[in-house]
Formats: C-alpha cells, sequence, structure tokens
C-alpha cells in the first residue's frame, strides 16, 4: 500500500568527568593526546553550555524576508529588523492549551482522497497544528502532517491514495506560550475508506515519508550514512561586536578526501559563517553516529559510540559572506576541515583519523535527478534528507520523497518535516550504479509550511568550494570569528 501523498492547502507541494578510584592505577584519559586548543573547546562544551545551544533554523516568510526560529519557537528577524507577520503576542503566564473541535471525517464511508478539518481555537495564538493518520491492520504505521490554517481557525491537510480499511487519526496543537508552548491532542476519529475493492498491497518501503527515525535495517541504503553523519556543536556572536557568543547545534557529514593530514565535514554554510554578524564559527564539536549511544546529548564524549572530533577552521564561498540569508540561499553549503592529530576524544575509535575512523561518503557534483519519478520509493528522483533534529535527541530522523525545485538554485522536498538542528544534514540519492551519493544539505524551510529546501551542488561552484576545502589549504588566523578561508569560486 503506497504511502498517502500530501497536498496541502497553499502550500508549495510537487542541528567527561574522570573519577578516582581505589586502586593504585590512574583511570585513563579520554582526552589524552588531544591537541591544547582541542582540548580546551571538549572542556567549553560543559553541560550547562550544551543544554542552551540551539538549532541554527534558518526560514522564510512569505515576504520573502529570513527569520531564525529560537528555543521557545518564535522567529527572530535574521539580518534585519522586521518583525515575523502576525506578531506573536505577549505571552504572560499563558498556561490555556488551544481548543480542538469539529473534526471531519469522524466517521462514514469514504474514497481514497480525503479532506481533514479541525477547528483550532486558542486564547492567546495557534503556532502549530499537525494530523497524525494510523493506517489499517495491513498497514499499522502513524503518519504525521503539517496542518495549514484556510480559513479563520479552521485548519486542513488534503491526503491522496488512501487504501481500503479502517482508518483513524488525531490532531495536536501548540500555541505560542513560553517553554515549547501549551499543547492539546484530541481524541481519535475513524472512518473506512472502499476504493471498490481494489486494495493496493503496501511496498517494501513508504513512498513519503514526512519525518520518521532512521533504521538502517529498513531501508535499501547502506548503514554508512548514519557512520559518517552526526551533530555539530558550536557557538557564533550575538551580534557585531562579537563579545558574547550563543551556542548552536546542527549536523554535517563527514565525506571523502585526498588530503594527508585532514579529514573534511560538510555541512550548511549557516552552519559554519555567520552572514549576519560576518563571523566564523568557535569551539566546534562534531558527533558521529550519536543515534547508536542510546543516551541524549550530555558531556560526556567517553559515552558516544566512537566519541567526539574538534574541527581546525571552516571553509564557505565569497558569496555567501557578501549578504545575508535568504539573498544568499544559493551558496549554503560548506565545510568544516578536520586535523587528523589531535581532534579526537572520548570512546575509542578504530582509528583517531575523522575520515578513517567512519566510512566517509562521496559527493555527486553531476546532474541530481528531479522530477523523473512516478511517485513510488524506486523512482529515480527518491531522495533521503537526513539529519539530527534536536527535539529527537539523539536520534538520527529522515524525509524521502520524489525531489523537485524550489526556484532556480534549490532542490525542494515538499513533504519534509525535519526540525530545527537538522540543518546541514545530507541529501542523498541512487546514482544509478546501487551506490547513495550526497547531492545537497538541509538548507532552510518556510515559516508556513512544510518542505526542506537544498543548494545544488552539481555545478562549478558545488565542486570548486570542496576541492578547495580538499586542497590543503590553511587560514591565515585561528581566532575567535576568523577561524575559516572564504574563498572565491564561479
Amino acid at each position: 500500500m503506497p504511502m498517502p501523498s500530501v497536498n496541502i492547502n497553499f502550500i508549495v507541494i510537487s542541528s567527561l568527568a574522570i573519577f578516582p578510584i581505589n586502586t593504585a592505577f590512574s583511570a585513563p584519559n579520554p582526552n589524552a593526546g588531544l591537541n591544547p586548543n582541542h582540548a580546551r573547546v571538549i572542556q567549553h562544551w560543559d553541560n550547562s553550555r550544551r543544554n542552551a545551544a540551539i538549532p541554527r533554523d534558518l526560514l522564510i516568510d512569505p515576504r520573502g524576508r529570513g527569520y531564525m526560529r529560537v528555543k521557545q519557537g518564535e522567529l527572530t528577524p535574521y539580518g534585519h529588523t522586521v518583525e515575523p507577520l502576525a506578531g506573536k503576542p505577549k505571552r504572560n503566564g499563558d498556561s490555556t492549551a488551544p481548543l480542538i473541535s469539529d473534526m471531519s471525517p469522524s466517521g462514514g464511508v469514504l474514497d481514497t482522497t480525503i479532506t481533514f478539518n479541525a477547528t483550532v481555537t486558542d486564547n492567546v495564538a495557534v503556532s502549530q497544528v499537525d494530523f497524525y493518520i494510523t493506517g489499517p491492520t495491513a498497514n499499522p504505521n502513524s503518519y504525521s502532517f503539517a496542518a495549514s490554517a484556510s480559513n479563520g481557525d479552521v485548519w486542513t491537510t488534503t491526503i491522496q491514495d488512501f487504501t481500503d480499511g479502517g482508518w483513524c487519526w488525531y490532531v495536536t496543537a501548540k500555541d505560542t506560550a513560553k517553554r515549547g508552548g501549551n499543547r492539546s491532542t484530541s481524541q481519535e476519529a475513524c472512518f473506512d475508506v472502499d476504493a471498490g475493492g481494489n486494495v493496493i498491497e503496501p511496498p517494501a518501503t513508504a513512498d513519503i515519508v514526512v519525518n520518521g527515525n532512521w533504521s538502517i535495517s529498513a531501508q535499501n541504503i547502506s548503514a554508512d550514512v548514519q557512520w559518517a553523519a552526526g551533530r555539530i556543536y558550536f557557538e557564533m556572536p550575538a551580534n557585531k561586536r562579537k563579545k558574547q557568543w550563543n551556542g548552536y547545534v546542527c549536523s554535517g557529514t563527514t565525506v571523502k578526501d585526498t588530503t594527508t593530514g585532514r579529514s573534511l565535514i560538510l555541512t550548511a554554510a549557516h552552519c559554519v559563517y555567520d552572514d549576519a554578524n560576518k563571523a566564523f564559527a568557535r569551539n566546534v564539536l562534531f558527533i558521529p553516529n550519536q543515534s547508536d549511544s542510546g543516551t541524549g546529548t550530555d558531556t560526556n564524549c567517553s559515552n558516544d559510540v566512537i566519541g567526539c572530533w574538534s574541527t581546525e577552521f571552516g571553509i564557505v564561498d565569497r558569496r555567501w559572506t557578501q549578504t545575508t540569508f535568504p539573498n544568499n540561499i544559493e551558496w549554503d553549503h560548506a565545510y568544516y576541515v578536520v586535523n587528523d592529530a589531535g581532534a579526537h576524544s572520548g570512546a575509542s575509535a578504530s582509528s583517531d583519523i575523522l575520515a578513517n575512523a567512519v566510512p566517509a561518503l562521496s559527493i555527486n557534483f553531476v546532474a541530481a535527478r528531479h522530477d523523473e519519478g512516478d511517485g513510488t520509493s524506486s523512482a529515480v528522483d527518491h531522495s533521503y534528507g537526513l539529519g539530527y533534529s534536536y527535539v529527537d535527541d539523539p536520534h538520527f530522523m529522515y524525509c524521502a520523497e520524489g525531489m523537485t525545485t524550489e526556484g532556480a538554485v534549490n532542490w525542494w522536498l515538499p513533504s519534509c518535516g525535519l526540525s530545527g538542528g537538522a540543518s546541514g544534514g545530507p541529501w542523498l540519492q541512487d546514482n544509478g550504479n546501487g551506490t547513495w551519493d550526497i547531492i545537497s544539505v538541509n538548507s532552510w524551510g518556510y515559516t508556513t509550511s512544510p518542505g526542506m529546501a537544498g543548494p545544488k551542488l552539481d555545478n562549478a561552484a558545488g565542486e570548486c568550494l570542496y576541492s578547495k576545502a580538499d586542497s590543503g589549504a590553511e587560514p591565515s588566523s585561528l581566532s575567535d570569528g576568523n577561524a575559516g578561508i572564504i574563498t572565491d569560486c564561479p
């Protein structure tokens, strides 16, 4: 049974304490051999700093202005001072959750295309509404879809390709109150689908995945991506004076390189260089395959599967630095350089060299496939977006569907629901030889609808930036805000 496809109204569719022991021997130091500068980075990320870090999540509103989503879900102007549309009211101790009513459908026998509606009201403002749909016995999975406000307090989504059987659904809603908002969940409503007896058997994998927990055994992709990808911790300045720095999280992927002495991490440029305050990130820490650790992010690199690596510097395209998001979305891809010596800390790995400790992935600089498929997971344009969404810590999350375009310079996964923290995570597509290569990274979304954009790497600029990162070039300074190379590409 194919995964129901989504057609959402008004929506473009197609980021160790060592304890003494009572013995004659001292405990081994997990930071032994670290370069002093890298040891400082490990020590910097104590529990309070990690807890204070937020996703560096960039969004574009209907006017084309850029915003960053902060910890309580609010939008803050990015590179300008214009308040978001329908600005958030002041939340003076609001503790009232949204009210969900008038759910439709709530019974009956329906056809294969169904429009879902629910009325959601709140004493202040509703910030997010999601519909969760559970399949019949033959397909008992639960799928989530972001709803869109269509008429006043009515939120709606139209979903196609339901198959015969009994289905149920419920609604979750969140308002704009502090600490993540007040939340409410509706009662479940059920209905039957009868398409005339033509039951479609489910495929091996769902055709569209909005936001799923990555399962190696459930995919036709090598386990390499989960080992190569990881969470990135870093700091960027709060303003142009660069006196105060704030902590952020993104995702990144170890990619193949040819230069002795370094490894490379591909991520989004907005996770490497602050284009608003004009500074490179500092105190950068990479944790590969955190998902397999089974523990949430903490201050202990020794309980991560193969420990942590600190980076040396970043490399970005000059055009990313010359203007401010969203005017530079075409160049929202960048690299971190990791020294082979003195950068690894915590749990032991097969090698202290990052690119040897994990199976580094290849980047495909040849034309990616798009708008060629039939909507199934076997289509040539079926693509995966992956990353470490912060709300799902420590799980490795993904979305998947046929890839299309958003404007002239971005790829687009229209139903993708990855959340903050996934920025910089890899997009994968089958290169036709049974190998899955990176074709893009998670870059930005819209303030009012689902979907994820990624920069096109299959061009001269994409290959040029990689070549610069792989060339052995070194920055002129490693001081805070300057630890990087700004390079010119065609």
